[in-house]
């Protein structure tokens, strides 16, 4: 059996920040050939009645907010560090029964995902005033 250890943050300052899950109906294309990573795709935005509207160039798009039914993780791999000192993830590992040599990468607990917004309707254009004479 693979035993892979996971370090969570300490409770004692703040807790690990809660990430929102997206939900897109259809397919989001980049004009550039570079793809969508590091980019701004939108803007997120809550009215007064707390429904999301998500604007993305000339389009808007109205969501809901539901919960999660089980919580995601969201973790980041780090290499094990094969020194004399060990990391609190290997002494953890260690008090399991796992020695140095079968652990080779550990995972750090980054943020928590409990909620997500659903955006399923199509989206709408934004069309601002048009001069009636033209």
């Amino acid at each position: 059996m693979v035993q892979i250890p996971v370090a969570l943050p300490s409770t004692r300052g703040a807790s690990s920040p809660e990430w929102v899950l997206m939900e897109l109906q259809g397919e989001i294309e980049a004009r550039h050939e570079r793809g969508l990573a590091g980019s701004l795709m939108g803007d997120l935005h809550y009215n007064r009645e707390g429904v999301p509207i998500l604007i993305i160039g000339h389009h808007i798009l109205y969501g809901k907010v539901s919960h999660l039914e089980k919580p995601l993780a969201v973790l980041v791999k780090h290499s094990a560090r094969r020194e004399g000192a060990e990391s609190p993830v290997e002494a953890q590992g260690a008090a399991h029964g796992l020695n140095e040599e079968s652990t080779s990468a550990c995972y750090m607990v980054t943020a928590l995902i409990k909620r997500k917004i659903i955006f399923k309707t199509r989206p709408k254009p934004i069309i601002t005033n048009v001069p009636k004479r033209v």
